[in-house]
């Protein structure tokens, strides 16, 4: 590689040919300050103006086509025989070029070139001696809302930049210009009045994404930034929202950004999935066409990988980013796809731990059972399930239908678990056949309780003894078991939850002629998954929403009827469930059946070995650190310390007991597993005319005329086609985590150590501690800051760095900070909780 060598503040150092004096100062950690240079984007005089563009709906035209953009010049920089300043991120650096970044000349330009954004710019709250622990909301000298910086205030990056080169006294007091503010688009809001024409939105959209929805017209010499449309929709956005990440100040800003949780509220999808899937990994590799390794990612955290792509309760889908910009991605649907193709690329992958010697039994072989079991083998242990009914499964194979989850779906996720040297033992009660203690005596290191919910909740109504009343678990259970179930052709399901739902459809499929379900909730309140309730009506359910039941109505022992009354409120003033009817509102319903589906309980009578204090509310109680009972070696997961939860909850809990489980055994805990490549994806997305317009791909199902008096899947999954059209819908929204942050100015903290302290004045302030990553872990006002930091400098070993400012009212700023801190991160700094209650 050809090099070139300059010298930079008298030191020399040596570039690629090509570099710029920016790049080089950089390698010689000379800060220059800079607003329309990033790290990622091309040089900022790339990029030409455009004939119009939008603000709202206001269409704005320029003074030309074509006119390079001028840059912000903020980084200018003072180059030995040449008369003018040059900017250093767009001059190349050459042979024997001696530069200069700090001289009066070149600090006295920035300062100008700064004043001139700032005349256009709120910054009244830069200027405030009081601007230090600034909410921005109370102001004591009055300034007006529209001239105060913007909620970015104190992690701005023009604010850095600002104090860096220096406000100079004369300039001028903003001016509201009246700039559009654009509030209704999806994911973001945009504030022009803000923006500073820095075009960094405008390049990372163009030359980066490849996207192209922005631009930018001089107009009387000014640079204005707009869409190219009214809408960003209509401009081609692809709301991957690279725009909000790059730009320096708050003229873009993420709607709904929780304190402290970015990467949650920007990758939502991955953070609402209980077990952690990767799921913009898989999408992207789906629309890739790389569906094995697809597979192998959704593998990494999930044992039970196509139960889950049958019968997911998607929480994932309901965070999707993209559901706010039209409808969400059919993630469940696509992981359903992937998991068809797998072709177990993944098993190269696959670690297992020699044996340990230690022994685990898993009483109950649900999906919180199987996950345990699984990941257990795989550190070592050798395990046995201990389970109640026939087949292994749980509540998978008895409590789901088989219209949803087929057997032969399920028993090649079970088969798998199995092959890694897991012992089943079925037909074993615990309670009747064995015991917890028994288990332990007969040498087993540890047990583990995942024996779920498997009661229906019994009906406290006039006629719930009649025959025909039956309990909706009993009653899938029996289904599934084969038994001979008769329902009469008019059925009456009682509760408003997803099991509702599935006796309901599965009453349709024993031969009911017409199956009504009674919930007290109204439809848009009921527990049911959306999809699920809208499936029952389109299979022609009728759904008797604010109901409860009044009696049940009988004749010569049997059902024959059931009395409702309109419910009018489901909770009290305090949110305990307590119903309130309307008695003169009262209706009746012919019934054969009446099957109740209002929740579900543990049986207890095969804990009652346990003390009473280990069970609460009907759950046990367990160490959340731990998953561990009040037995030693006794741990639970699953239904039964959670209460009724998804299959996918479930399959979380089993991967946090496995993981406690292998540390109670003398392991590390570490079920993390890589099953496909980790690559860093392509940032280029390309311009796609609608994209914002593409509707989620509809889930092809079975007809509903061929869905009756049978238990036919009934949905039946994507085509490949389907599948790349689908993928390719995702805002693939991780690709923002990949932007490079920005340089700041020097950070003025100091290293604890002794010579720093030594320096620090005997005064009344407060200091901040930092650790190795200069996380801010403390602020403390006090009397004396050098001894004070002296005696953190011996206890505290986590401060690495430190900062301090003198202060009388010591107090009020160390609150002042403290609320600055809490207002940016939605938390304290690890070493000052529990000081809430002083902070106001």
């Amino acid at each position: 590689m050809e090099m070139v060598t300059l010298t930079i503040n008298g030191r020399t150092v040596e570039v690629p040919v090509g570099s710029t004096i920016l790049e080089a100062a950089r390698r010689l950690e000379i800060y220059v300050p800079t607003l329309c240079y990033h790290p990622d984007l091309p040089r900022s005089r790339s990029t030409t103006s455009i004939d119009a563009v939008y603000r709202g709906t206001l269409r704005i035209e320029g003074d030309g086509v074509g006119r390079q953009f001028e840059g912000c010049n903020i980084c200018l920089v003072e180059v030995e025989g040449r008369d003018e300043l040059v900017p250093a991120c767009d001059t190349q650096a050459t042979n024997g070029m001696i530069v200069k970044t700090d001289t009066e000349r070149v600090l006295e330009a920035r300062k100008e070139r700064l004043m001139r954004i700032l005349a256009d710019h709120p910054h009244a709250c830069l200027t405030c001696a009081q601007r230090e622990g600034c909410d921005r909301e109370r102001c004591s000298t009055n300034v007006p809302v529209v001239e105060r910086c913007c909620p970015k205030f104190g992690y701005c990056e023009l604010e850095k930049i600002a104090y860096y080169v220096g406000i100079r006294e004369d300039t001028p007091r903003y001016v509201p210009a009246s700039l559009p503010v654009v509030r209704d688009e999806p994911l973001f809001d945009r504030d022009y009045n803000l923006c500073i024409g820095c075009l960094r939105c405008v390049r990372v959209c163009k030359e980066v994404r490849g996207v192209g929805a922005l631009g930018f017209v001089y107009r009387n010499g000014r640079v204005i930034v707009g869409t190219l449309a009214p809408t960003l929709k209509d401009s081609g956005c692809k709301f991957c929202t690279a725009c909000v990440e790059v730009c320096p100040t708050g003229a873009l800003l993420d709607k709904g950004l929780k304190a402290g949780e970015r990467e949650r509220s920007l990758v939502p999808c991955k953070y609402a999935c209980p077990a952690g899937v990767d799921i913009p990994r898989y999408v992207r590799l789906i629309s890739m066409g790389r569906y094995a390794e697809a597979a192998a990612v959704v593998r990494e955290k999930l044992p039970l990988p196509l139960v889950l792509a049958h019968a997911c309760a998607k929480p994932c889908e309901a965070e999707c980013r993209r559901g706010q910009v039209n409808e969400p991605i059919a993630i469940c649907a696509l992981k359903r796809f992937a998991m068809n193709r797998d072709e177990e690329v993944w098993k190269a992958n696959l670690k297992i731990a020699p044996p340990t010697g230690r022994k685990v039994a898993i009483v109950g072989s649900g999906p919180a059972g199987l996950t345990a079991a699984y990941y257990l083998a795989k550190l070592g242990h050798k395990v046995t399930i201990l389970e109640a009914m026939p087949e292994v499964g749980g509540m998978l194979r008895y409590g789901v239908p088989e219209y949803r989850l087929p057997s032969e779906v399920l028993k090649k996720d079970v088969d798998f678990i199995l092959s890694l040297g897991v012992d089943v033992k079925t037909g074993v009660k615990v309670g009747v056949d064995i015991t917890i203690n028994g288990l332990l005596a007969q040498g087993y290191d540890a047990v583990l309780l995942a024996i779920g919910l498997q009661t229906g909740r019994k009906p406290k109504v006039e006629g719930a003894e009649l025959n025909g009343v039956l309990s909706g678990l009993e009653f899938l259970r029996d289904v599934r078991l084969g038994k001979p179930v008769s329902v009469g052709s008019r059925v009456i399901v009682v509760g408003g939850g997803n099991v509702a739902m599935d006796v309901a459809l599965t009453a349709l499929r024993l031969g009911a002629k017409d199956v009504q379900v009674v919930c007290l909730e109204r439809k848009h309140q009921m527990p049911a998954f959306t999809w699920e309730v809208e499936q029952a009506i389109e299979e022609g359910v009728t759904i008797n929403d604010g109901y409860g039941v009044k009696r049940i109505i009988g004749s010569d022992g049997r059902v024959a009827g059931v009395e409702l009354v309109r419910c009018v409120s489901i909770f009290d003033e305090q949110g305990r469930f307590n119903p309130a009817f309307d008695e003169a509102s009262v209706k009746t319903l012919p019934a054969d059946t009446v099957i109740f589906a209002i929740g579900q309980e543990a049986d207890l009578k095969a804990l009652a070995e346990l003390k009473d204090q280990a069970v609460e509310k009907g759950l046990l109680k367990v160490d959340p650190s731990t998953m561990q009972t009040q037995i030693p070696g006794v741990f639970a997961c699953g239904d039964i310390v959670n209460g009724p939860t998804s299959i996918v909850e479930a399959v979380a809990s089993g991967r946090r007991a496995a993981a406690a489980i292998d540390k109670y055994l003398g392991g590390q805990g570490l079920l993390e597993e890589v099953l496909a490549p980790i690559e860093k994806p392509n940032p280029w997305l390309g311009r796609e005319e609608g994209f914002a317009y593409k509707p989620r791909v509809k889930m092809p199902m079975l007809p509903v005329e061929k869905r009756r008096l049978n238990f036919m899947e009934v949905e039946l999954g994507f085509n490949e086609e389907q599948a790349l059209e689908e993928a390719k819908r995702c805002l693939q929204c991780d690709l923002r985590l990949q932007i490079s942050q920005p340089i700041m100015p020097p950070e003025k903290w100091l290293k604890l150590d002794e010579g720093n302290v030594a320096k620090v004045p005997e005064a009344e302030g407060v200091y901040q501690l930092l650790d190795e990553n200069k996380a801010i872990i403390y602020i403390k006002g006090t009397v004396n800051l050098r001894q004070e930091l002296q005696e953190q400098l011996v206890s505290n070993p986590k401060a690495k760095y430190f900062i301090y400012e003198e202060a009388k009212m010591f107090t009020m700023r160390e609150s002042e900070l403290l609320q600055a801190f809490l207002k940016r991160y939605g938390r304290l700094p690890e070493q000052n909780v529990g000081v809430e209650e002083e902070l106001y």
